[in-house]
């Protein structure tokens, strides 16, 4: 297969779905799109990835009226996607869900649990019950009204589906520490000293990048099939 990737900048590319996607066998075409133009064409499957914008921020970046009108076209041709943070923000904006400020930014590793929806799922469904996932986001989504909910924390939606070809995570399966390093290097909004988190990630990223790569996998077989 051909998949694309969807970056917004440099610090957030497809890291470890990069690797499993070349691991299977599969081309991947890196696309940025803020900066490169039009999209490759003759692609099989969908990656789009994380950013620092964020939904409402068109006036500041005009481009992401061109990857709510992109993602509205693969849903229509059921093109298989997977959007991860602001890729989920924007495929739940592009379809109709809402995309707001957090109560609070969520940074490091917090509780998710499927519902009986997502532990179906044929994408999420290789994720335990219950697990321990990444998040870095200062906001969230709504799933549209028309989308399956999948999984959520205490008090946020963490993934849903529209269709049967296109999932929306807040959560980071594809991350590494050096990327999520840089994107909290700051400091700005950490619920915990960035020590902390650091620690944090040291401890429990190679059992989530277990996990990562079997929602990588899933979806990939989704979209083979």
């Amino acid at each position: 297969m051909r998949v694309l990737a969807v970056a917004h900048g440099p610090l957030v590319r497809s890291e470890l779905f990069g690797d499993v996607v070349r691991a299977e066998g599969h081309e991947l075409v890196e696309w940025e799109l803020p900066t490169q133009g039009p999209p490759p064409d003759g692609f099989d499957a969908v990656l789009v990835f994380g950013g620092r914008m964020n939904v409402g921020e068109e006036a500041d970046n005009p481009w992401l009226d061109d990857e709510y009108d992109l993602l509205r076209g693969w849903v229509a041709e059921e093109k298989p996607l997977l959007c991860v943070c602001l890729g989920g923000q924007t495929l739940a904006h592009a379809t109709g869900g809402r995309v707001g400020r957090a109560p609070r930014w969520q940074a490091g590793f917090y509780e998710v649990e499927l519902n009986d929806e997502g532990r179906e799922d044929p994408v999420l469904g290789v994720l335990p019950p219950r697990f321990e996932a990444l998040l870095a986001n200062a906001y969230e989504f709504e799933p549209p009204a028309n989308a399956t909910r999948l999984a959520a924390t205490a008090d946020q939606q963490q993934a849903f589906r529209i269709g049967t070809r296109a999932w929306g995570l807040q959560f980071h399966p594809e991350s590494r520490k050096e990327q999520v390093m840089a994107w909290w290097s700051d400091g700005r909004g950490l619920p915990r000293p960035l020590e902390t988190l650091s620690a944090e990630l040291d401890e429990k990223l190679p059992a989530w990048h277990e996990l990562g790569r079997r929602v990588c996998l899933a979806f990939l077989d989704v979209a083979a099939g």
